[in-house]
């Protein structure tokens, strides 16, 4: 399986990669392209048994997939939040857009570096959105402190 990159900094550059393959285990959460649902594996190929199976999440009627899991693909974790890291901000003046390094959290505890890249429209309103945060924070303390 391949995945472009999508730098979203003209000096972030490109590149192509190849992901591992996507072996599931028991247990494990997975779409099924071919059927277009996700289910949780129940059954490994091997030990007279030449597909995977998968049930839906909440119960169901169990499906099969190929052995070779071609049709698998892994469900991410979701985003639960993301927060501003403690490290300076970047500007791309060819691009003319900001960046802030941020971590994202997952819900399943995991985390990730990324970058929020906001263009100048972008950078307007965020000064403004937290600009007001300030001014509802001060407001919650009985005004500015």
């Amino acid at each position: 399986m391949t995945r472009r990159g999508t730098p979203h900094l003209p000096s972030q550059g490109g590149e192509l990669g190849t992901a591992a393959p996507f072996y599931p285990r028991l247990g494990d959460l997975a779409r099924d392209t071919a059927k277009g649902e996700i289910g949780v594996v129940v059954a490994l190929p091997g030990d007279g048994r030449r597909t995977y199976g998968l049930v839906p999440p909440g119960g169901g009627d169990e499906w099969s997939a190929p052995h070779d899991g071609t049709t698998l693909r892994p469900v991410p974790a979701q985003v639960t939040h993301i927060t501003p890291q403690k490290r300076d901000v970047l500007y791309d003046q060819r691009a003319e857009q900001g960046g802030l390094p941020v971590t994202v959290h997952y819900e399943d505890g995991g985390t990730s570096e990324s970058l929020l890249v906001l263009d100048p429209a972008q950078l307007e309103l965020y000064a403004y959105q937290v600009g007001r945060i300030l001014e509802l924070r001060d407001a919650a303390r009985g005004g500015k402190l």
